[in-house]
């Protein structure tokens, strides 16, 4: 069996801080981690694998070459491939 997992770089929510001008984020010193929900669908899917030993459970995502860091972070909590797909094409992108 393989499990893909879409995982996503997002703003540490403990220290957000909003732009009153523009009423955006500013992610200006703003650490970058694991979307928690993602990290839980991760958990579930090494679960899985815990189970059925000849599952691969590969991570993907989108977003700047930063998004690397979380990524290894994902393999070091059991995934076994991780792919980042990033390009200036995608700047802006919602996702």
């Amino acid at each position: 069996m393989r499990i893909i997992v879409c995982a996503k770089q997002v703003p540490d929510t403990t220290e957000v801080r909003i732009d009153p001008k523009t009423n955006t984020l500013i992610r200006d010193g703003v650490p970058s981690i694991l979307n928690p929900d993602d990290a839980n669908a991760l958990e579930a899917a090494l679960t899985i694998k815990d189970k059925l030993p000849d599952t691969i459970v590969s991570v993907i995502s989108m977003g700047p070459p930063q998004a690397e860091n979380m990524l290894r972070e994902c393999l070091a909590m059991g995934a076994d491939e991780a792919y980042l797909i990033s390009d200036r094409a995608f700047g802006g992108s919602d996702t």
